[in-house]
């Protein structure tokens, strides 16, 4: 069991966390790690045993703000009817592909232009995600909305 800080606690970049392994594994996982991780300034690492001991309301905060986000986000861009799209079931990233449009660069920055939000192509995410497009939802609802209505307007107007 592999897990980090980023995520779940607005960690990212601190490098921080913790496996999980039979013990006969550690000397092969010392071995693995201890050029790459060792070294955790103690900052991070007071910030790392404060969340555990006093960070479950923030996942609390963090879950139910992504389930939000995921219900705009979902919702606005399958009104459009101009999209392909499943509700995202364990992130905070929406992945849509636009009817008609088959290169996802060329559509983001498109979207870019037309409706100032920033997307990932999906041609970034390997083979099947050519058509795709990527959009973060772990943001504030009315930074969604918003985001939401200027991609309705652009896709609409396309």
């Amino acid at each position: 069991f592999v897990q980090t800080f980023s995520k779940n606690w607005a960690m990212t970049g601190w490098r921080i966390g913790w496996i999980e392994a039979p013990t006969a594994l550690g000397q092969v996982i010392e071995n693995l790690v201890q050029y790459s991780t060792s070294g955790s300034p103690v900052f991070v690492q007071r910030a790392a045993v404060a969340a555990l001991d006093e960070g479950e309301s923030f996942i609390a905060e963090q879950i139910a703000r992504a389930a939000e986000g995921r219900r705009i986000v979902y919702e606005g861009l399958k009104a459009t009817n101009r999209v392909s799209l499943s509700a995202p079931v364990g992130a905070f990233y929406q992945f849509f592909s636009v009817d008609g449009r088959e290169d996802s660069r060329a559509l983001a920055l498109d979207l870019i232009d037309k409706a100032n939000v920033g997307l990932a192509p999906g041609l970034a995410f390997g083979p099947g995600g050519e058509k795709g497009l990527r959009l973060c939802f772990a943001r504030k609802s009315s930074d969604l909305t918003e985001a939401v209505a200027r991609l309705q307007k652009a896709l609409m107007a396309a």
